[in-house]
């Protein structure tokens, strides 16, 4: 007979991380938690094996964004996507969307296009 396993009471910090698919490996929750870029409750987390409980609101960087997360369940296993979003609320605002770049007018220069404005800007440094 399986007993079906109850979520614990706190977790580390690195394996919720990891759980919760913020990571693809769990060393490399547990680098940025060491590193201090990790901050649970607005106190800086400086050891992996800090504990989380539901309620905890956790903010830390991932690629160019800023994460703020709610813990709202500490989970069992690193299962897939739904069940590891389940884990969490997210309260990171909504990104600005940048403007996109203007599109070039013209054609590319050519290969002789540019040796003409290497020459050019080299014939105004000889006069200098």
């Amino acid at each position: 007979m399986a007993e079906t396993p109850q979520a614990p009471a706190k977790l580390r910090l690195d394996k919720w991380l990891w759980h919760a698919r913020f990571f693809k490996t769990r060393g490399l929750s547990a680098k940025q938690v060491s590193g201090g870029h990790v901050r649970v409750n607005s106190q800086k987390a400086l050891k992996p094996a800090y504990s989380v409980t539901a309620g905890d609101v956790l903010t830390f960087a991932q690629g160019d964004q800023i994460r703020v997360i709610r813990v709202l369940g500490l989970g069992t296993r690193r299962g897939p996507a739904p069940e590891a979003q389940a884990l969490y609320e997210d309260l990171t605002p909504p990104r600005e969307e940048r403007a996109p770049e203007p599109a070039r007018t013209g054609p590319r220069p050519t290969k002789k296009d540019r040796r003409d404005l290497t020459a050019f800007k080299e014939g105004l440094e000889d006069e200098n």
